[in-house]
């Protein structure tokens, strides 16, 4: 098996003062190219430790992919520590100074002599070209290693990974495919809940169940090589099955997107009233191209007293439909103590529910983030022509209607 490795640089990102994203998507990435990544490591901009890291490295990793440093400060270390790492000089490279002597030119302004540190490599070293930024990549072999540099910049580095890297390596490992992965998303069970029933299950060879959690919802993942295809299908219909109504969606996407969809495919309209959630709602279905009519935002003190908070907000859910003459509409209701009421207005009627939710429990942007996703999965419920209203195991139902 290929050896990947990742390396991040910067003291920024050791301390956590900036979220690596970079490591994130190449992890995601490099598994769907069939370069699944074996470990990952962050240190920060010492080039003592650099070096160390390097060496140490190139005596275990097939490939190791560094990112960051490559700028043209004094805390950009990486083309010096593989310098010193090889037991070679730094050496500039003429056709990556014209490079970006264009680069600037193009856009009217000088070069700065400090960006002239930016075509320093290794004298081994073999530029990657960077067509979005002034940072040019490198590669090079270090003991067993290929190892590649690349511009911290998420922009510059994404392209390079895509166009420069992915390539190489592909071209040097042509038996390499990527594995098979069938994924869906759930809401409303538990973790536990799902596996107590999914974990027994026979699996083909090569193959794994994953499950990652992110609240509120629950991915599960069937992954193996293409040649256990037709056995995985099979697996894979044994966690539909036990996934059952809590599904929202199969694949890549979210939720607000596939609602899009199908009120689109219907030739349905909606609108959203909120309290609690404070417009989230309304955003993630705006940002998804739901068809909204029209959204309104109330104070989360609106509301009245617990025992009329569902008939409250059933009443809003209605009024709001006809008010905006269509024939769908959510409302979110106000926190009353730890109670607070949803509804949704359809043409068969308008169904809701008051649930109790412990402050205690969550923060207040996962309480918000979980609402709306109870209201979400009300339109999606009723959109497949189930019972809007569920029963989540985790939330206390006060009262249906």
């Amino acid at each position: 098996m290929l050896r990947v490795e990742m390396l991040s640089t910067g003291e920024e990102v050791l301390h956590g003062q900036i979220v690596d994203t970079n490591a994130a998507w190449l992890a995601n990435y490099l598994f769907e190219q069939g370069l699944p990544m074996t470990s990952r490591e962050t240190v920060g901009d010492s080039l003592d430790e650099l070096v160390s890291v390097l060496k140490e490295r190139s005596h275990i990793a097939d490939v190791l992919i560094v990112n960051g440093g490559l700028g043209p400060t004094s805390d950009d270390l990486s083309a010096q520590a593989a310098a010193i790492a090889c037991g070679v000089e730094l050496v500039e490279d003429a056709d990556w100074i014209a490079t970006m002597e264009a680069f600037f030119a193009q856009r009217g302004r000088p070069m700065a002599v400090s960006n002239r540190k930016q075509a320093q490599i290794p004298a081994n070293a073999e530029v990657l070209d960077n067509p979005v930024g002034t940072a040019c990549g490198f590669s090079l072999t270090l003991n067993r290693c290929q190892i590649f540099f690349t511009p911290g910049v998420p922009s510059e580095f994404k392209v390079m990974v895509e166009q420069q890297i992915v390539p190489r390596l592909h071209k040097k490992h042509p038996s390499l495919e990527a594995p098979l992965c069938l994924r869906l998303t759930t809401f409303g069970r538990g973790e536990s809940d799902l596996a107590n029933e999914l974990d027994q299950m026979v699996l083909p060879a090569g193959v794994t169940l994953g499950y990652r959690s992110s609240s509120p919802i629950i991915e599960l993942k069937v992954t193996g090589p293409r040649s256990q295809e037709v056995a995985m299908h099979k697996a894979f219909e044994r966690v539909r099955e036990v996934a059952g109504e809590s599904t929202i969606f199969e694949g890549f996407g979210c939720l607000p997107a596939r609602l899009a969809e199908h009120l689109l495919e219907q030739g349905l309209r909606l609108s959203v009233s909120e309290s609690f959630t404070g417009g989230l709602l309304n955003w993630r279905l705006q940002s998804a191209d739901v068809p909204l009519a029209a959204g309104e935002l109330l104070p989360d003190d609106a509301e009245p007293s617990p025992e009329k908070s569902l008939e409250s907000i059933l009443a809003r859910a209605q009024q709001l439909a006809e008010k905006n003459q269509v024939q769908l509409a959510l409302a979110v209701g106000a926190m009353s103590g730890e109670e607070l009421s949803l509804a949704l207005h359809t043409p068969a009627g308008t169904s809701g529910l008051t649930i109790r939710y412990t402050a205690s429990r969550h923060a207040l942007a996962l309480r918000q983030e979980t609402i709306a996703m109870v209201a979400m999965d009300m339109l999606r419920r009723y959109l497949n022509g189930w019972d809007p209203v569920a029963d989540y195991p985790w939330l206390e139902r006060v009262a249906k209607a």
